[in-house]
This record gives C-alpha cells, structure tokens and sequence, in this order.
C-alpha cells in the first residue's frame, strides 16, 4: 500500500512538472500579432463583363466567408464611374450578396469602365485603413478593358510608379487582379511584379480563380 501510494506521488509530480513546462512555453510562445484585414473589392459591372458577373460575385462571396468577423471589407462596382455599394462586415454574407444582386448588376443604359478611378479610390482607402491597423488588399474583379472616358482608365505607364510610392506608406499591400484574359494579365505581370512581391501580386483568368482565392488568403494570413 505505501509503494503504490509514493508510486501515485511521484506520478503526479511529474505530471505537475510536465504541466508546469507546458504552460510556461505556452506564456513565452510568440504567436504574433493579430492584424485585422481589410479587402477592397472593385466589381466590373460593363458590357464586355456581363457574362462573367455571376462568378465574380460568388468570388467576392467566398472570400468574405474565409475573412475573420474582425475583417473589413469594401466593394466599389465599376462602370463607366465608381462607388462603393458595400461597407462592412465580411461574414454578413445574405446582406452582400442582396446588394450585389441590386447595386452590382448589369446596366444596360451604362458604357465604359473606369478601373483608374476605381482604383485611385480603393488606395485612399487602404492608406485610411493601414492608418487604422488594418492589412489591406486590392481586389479587382474585370476583364481590364479599357472603355469611355479615357481619364477614367488605367494609365500602365505611371501604374508602377504609382503602386511604389503606395507601397512606401503599406510595405505589405496584397493586389489581385481576377477574370482578365491571359494577355492583359501578362501585362499587369510585366508592369507591377518589378516594383512588388511576387506573393502580394495575384494574377488569375477565369480557369485559376480557384488557386488565386487560396494565394491571396495565404498572403493577407487568413
């Protein structure tokens, strides 16, 4: 009876010894800080992207799914102008795809698409946003073409500039350009991968949507 009582002793005290560690290593273990993201979407909603729209928003909706409740996420539709539609929470998964349904659809009466402006507005928005903590990410959801009001376009030749000095204020910042057609992408490829990390820059056509949604939630840590 005394051997297997000092035996049960010892047994615990080991136990309490090991717990001990455990809980010390646990106390001294880096886990990093959490950073919330904030992911801006810019939805081409012309012409020439009609037929794609349905896949784009159910990639808008995928990715707000895989977000964390402290998230945020913008949508801006783009057209022949720009302007947000969405501004929240990215788990209120019924609300987005309603307004998507209602301010996200195709406009007949409309023609042109304003990707510059779209996006001169989506990097006042991540400059906002890193001033708040957050980790922002660009995603462009478009076919990239170019129509109408050309003050309103993308102008390649200054992007690069354009994206080097944004980066010098969000070191970290995640561009995705999604649905494009391989030629346009390339071209974007060609222009921003010298001025940013490979891993920050995700390029996709509508057959690799799929694997671009896990690199860029791989890069924003989700």
């Amino acid at each position: 009876m005394f051997r297997r009582t000092c035996a049960l002793g010892i047994v615990l005290l080991l136990a309490a010894y090991i717990l001990k560690i455990f809980i010390v290593s646990c106390m001294n273990m880096d886990l990093g800080e959490f950073k919330p993201v904030s992911a801006i979407f810019l939805l081409d909603i012309s012409a020439s992207n009609r037929n794609l729209l349905d896949k784009q928003e159910q990639t808008i909706l995928k990715i707000a799914k895989r977000l964390d409740g402290e998230d945020s996420i913008l949508i801006y539709v783009v057209t022949e102008d720009t302007y947000n539609i969405y501004n929240g929470n990215p788990h209120k998964l019924v609300q987005i795809k309603k307004t998507m349904e209602k301010r996200g659809a195709y406009d007949s009466t409309t023609f042109g698409t304003a990707y510059g402006l779209a996006l001169k507005k989506a990097v006042g928005d991540a400059l906002r946003y890193q001033q708040e903590g957050y980790k922002p990410a660009i995603v462009v959801l478009g076919d990239l073409e170019n129509e109408g009001d050309i003050t309103k376009q993308i102008n390649w030749n200054t992007l690069p500039k354009n994206i080097k000095n944004t980066l010098n204020y969000i070191p970290d910042l995640t561009l995705a350009f999604l649905y494009a057609h391989p030629q346009k992408l390339d071209d974007v490829r060609q222009s921003v991968l010298p001025v940013m990390k490979e891993k920050n820059l995700i390029l996709a056509s509508e057959e690799n949507v799929d694997l671009a949604i896990r690199k860029f939630l791989e890069a924003v840590e989700r």
